[in-house]
């Protein structure tokens, strides 16, 4: 028996498994690292000009 056996195939996917998890953990904490520091990228905008016009109407400092 020698001291250095050859990967099987299944130990081969087991690795690019694992790397594919590793990867997509790092990805993950990238975007979630990148995304608290832009609030403005989670308020609420209204989507149409109409949104925008009716969000503007029913505020209630503009009316003073």
């Amino acid at each position: 028996m020698s001291q250095f056996d050859k990967p099987t195939d299944k130990s081969k996917l087991e690795t690019i498994a694992g790397s594919l998890m590793l990867l997509s953990f790092g990805l993950g904490i990238l975007a979630f690292l990148i995304a608290i520091d832009r609030p403005e990228w989670f308020t609420l905008r209204p989507a149409s000009g109409t949104a925008a016009a009716m969000s503007k109407a029913s505020d209630t400092q503009t009316h003073k």
